[in-house]
C-alpha cells in the first residue's frame, strides 16, 4: 500500500546485499537464525534521502530462517529501516532460497519465475527453476495479483515449501513471469508469502499456513509476530508458527474475534488523541492486523485530526476551506438545531439525496490534484468535504467549544489534509511534545507514543521524520478499515489464532 518507489531506490537495492545467515542452537532446543539489520542513517547516506512515499510503498517485508522445537517453528525476521521485515524460505527439492514478506494481508505465495524474461525486476531477484526440483508438479493455470504498491502475474505451480525446519508438501504457488513498475525492482524481497484466509486467495489456492495445519506440521493452529522496532539492534524479530514465545510479550493478550474471514479483521472501538475521542469510531469501526503494511492507515477524517494534533504537514486543500467558508456556519447551526448529521449535506445540496452519510462509509480520495475535475467530480469532492466538516464540528460540539473555536479548528484541519498518497512529515524536534494516539480493542486501550508512531530516517541535521499514520480510504464492501500495520504490531505482540478465530495483542517485550 502506498506509492511507486523513486528511481533513487534502484541504486540502493543494488548496494544492499543480504547479510550472511548465522545459525545457532540454543539450549531450549530452538534452531535460531541470526539476521542482520541495516541502520537508517546508512540508507540515508546512500540514497541521499528517503521520503514517506518510499516508506509507504515498501510496506513490510519478512522472510524465514529456520528454528523449531516440538511445539513451534520460529522464523527470524530481518528489519530494513524499520519498514521492511524479511526472511528466507526454500521452494523445491533441493530447496531454492527466496526472501519473502510474511503478509497477513494477502493469502498467496509467489516468487519470481525463471520464465520471467521481460520484467527488469526479475533480473535482480532469485528466480524459481522448476527444472531443478525433483518434487515439482506442473499446474499452469494463469494468475494475477494486485497489491497496493504493484501487481504481478504468472502461473501456478506445485512444489514443496520449506519454512524454517518445516517442509510443506505439494504446495500451490505462483511463478511470477511479470513484475511491472519500479516497486518490485527496488524491493529487498523476492516474493510474498500470504498468511491471510483462503477467501481472498487468488485462484482459491490453499495458503501455506492452511497446508501447515492440515499436514500436521504444527501442534497448535496459531502463529504470532514479534517485531523488534529498535533500529540500533540487528535482530529484526521473529514469527512463531504453532504457538507463542512467552519471551516476546509482557502481561496478557487481549483477544477479539475475527469478524470477517479474508483479512484478519476484527471490531475496534474509539480512536483517541491525547485521551480525547476523535468522534469517528466511538460507535465502532473495523480493523485488520496487517504485517504487510509498514504504517498505520485509517480514514482521512481521523488521520487529518491526528495530523493536526502532531503538527504533520500535508497538502493544503483550498476546496475544503471554501466549503467551510461558504457552508460552515450553516452546518454548525443545523447541528445545534439537532438536524440529523447524516442528512445535513444532502439538505444543503452538496450531496445527492440518495447518498446518506454513514460514518462507516465516508470519504474517498479528496486531494488528488493530478486529475482534471469535472463538474460531477467537483460536486463529489464538495460532498466529501461537507461530510468531513460535519464529523469534525460534531466532535467539537461535544467538547463544548465556541463557534469561533470550532470554525478555526475546522479550517486548520483543512490545512492538514494528507498529501495525495496519504503520507505526512513531522518536525523531528517536536517529538517530546506530541500527544499519544490510542486505539480501543476488546475494551482495552492501546497507546502509541510519538517515538513509537514516528519513523526517523537518518541522524542529526539530516534526519527526516515521517508520521506513522497515513490516510487510506478502503471502499465498501471491505471498507472502510483501519489497517494496523507494523507501526502498531511493532509495539504490540500479535497472535493470529486460526483455531479459535481470534486475534490477540499484548505489549511487546
Amino acid at each position: 500500500m502506498g506509492t511507486n518507489l523513486k528511481v533513487s531506490l534502484i541504486a540502493l537495492t543494488l548496494l544492499f546485499l543480504l547479510s550472511p545467515t548465522v545459525y545457532s542452537t540454543s539450549n531450549d532446543g530452538l534452531l535460531r537464525v541470526g539476521l542482520k539489520k541495516r541502520k537508517l542513517n546508512q540508507i540515508n547516506q546512500l540514497s541521499g534521502r528517503v521520503d514517506s512515499k518510499e516508506l509507504n510503498a515498501i510496506s513490510i517485508y519478512s522472510i524465514a530462517g529456520n528454528m523449531e522445537n516440538s511445539d513451534t517453528d520460529i522464523v527470524g525476521l530481518k528489519n530494513y529501516m524499520d519498514a521492511q521485515y524479511f526472511g528466507e524460505i526454500g521452494i523445491g527439492t533441493p530447496p531454492q532460497k527466496f526472501t519473502v514478506i510474511f503478509d497477513t494481508g494477502s493469502s498467496n505465495l509467489w516468487v519470481p519465475s525463471a520464465k520471467c524474461y521481460f520484467s527488469v525486476a526479475c533480473f535482480f531477484h532469485s528466480k524459481y527453476k522448476s527444472s531443478q526440483s525433483s518434487s515439482y508438479k506442473k499446474n499452469g493455470k494463469s494468475a494475477a495479483i494486485h497489491y497496493g504498491t504493484g501487481a504481478i502475474s504468472g502461473f501456478f505451480s506445485q512444489d514443496s515449501v520449506k519454512v524454517g525446519d518445516l517442509v510443506v508438501e505439494e504446495q500451490d504457488f505462483i511463478e511470477a513471469t511479470r513484475e511491472p513498475g519500479i516497486t518490485f525492482l527496488a524491493a529487498k524481497f523476492d516474493g510474498i508469502l500470504g498468511l491471510g484466509f483462503q477467501e481472498i486467495s487468488v485462484g482459491n489456492a490453499v495458503p501455506v499456513w492452511y497446508s501447515m495445519v492440515k499436514q500436521g506440521l504444527v501442534k497448535q493452529p496459531v502463529f504470532s509476530f514479534w517485531f523488534n522496532r529498535n533500529a540500533e539492534e540487528e535482530e529484526g524479530g521473529e514469527i512463531v508458527f504453532g504457538g507463542v514465545d512467552p519471551n516476546h510479550y509482557n502481561g496478557e493478550h487481549t483477544y477479539v474475534p475475527v469478524t470477517q474471514k479474508g483479512y484478519w479483521q476484527f471490531d475496534m472501538g474509539d480512536v483517541l488523541v491525547d485521551g480525547q475521542t476523535t468522534g469517528y469510531c466511538a460507535a465502532g469501526c473495523s480493523a485488520i492486523a496487517d504485517s504487510g503494511t509498514s504504517l498505520l492507515a485509517g480514514p482521512t477524517t481521523v488521520i487529518t485530526q491526528i495530523n493536526h494534533a502532531i503538527g504533520a504537514s500535508g497538502v493544503i486543500s483550498q476546496e475544503c476551506k471554501e466549503v467551510v467558508s461558504q457552508y460552515g456556519k450553516t452546518i454548525l447551526e443545523m447541528l445545534l438545531s439537532e438536524t440529523q448529521p447524516q442528512k445535513i449535506c444532502s439538505q444543503l445540496g452538496l450531496c445527492s439525496s440518495g447518498r446518506t452519510r454513514d460514518e462507516s462509509m465516508i470519504i474517498k480520495s479528496v486531494v488528488d490534484k493530478n486529475i482534471e475535475k469535472s463538474s460531477v467530480g467537483l460536486r463529489d469532492e464538495m460532498c466529501t468535504f461537507c461530510e468531513m466538516s460535519v464529523v469534525w464540528m460534531q466532535n467539537q460540539l461535544k467538547r463544548n467549544e465556541t463557534e469561533d473555536s470550532i470554525m478555526n479548528y475546522v479550517n486548520e484541519l483543512c490545512n492538514r489534509l494528507p498529501s495525495p498518497m496519504g503520507e505526512s512529515a513531522v518536525d523531528c524536534s517536536s517529538l517530546s511534545s506530541m500527544p499519544s494516539v490510542s486505539f480501543t480493542i476488546g475494551g482495552k486501550v492501546f497507546d502509541l507514543s510519538a517515538d513509537q508512531y514516528v519513523l526517523q530516517v537518518g541522524e542529526g541535521a539530516a534526519a527526516q521524520c515521517i508520521s506513522g499514520f497515513m490516510a487510506l480510504d478502503v471502499p465498501p464492501p471491505r471498507g472502510p478499515l483501519w489497517i494496523l500495520g507494523d507501526v502498531f504490531m511493532g509495539q504490540f505482540h500479535t497472535v493470529f489464532d486460526y483455531g479459535n478465530m481470534t486475534v490477540g495483542f499484548a505489549e511487546a517485550a
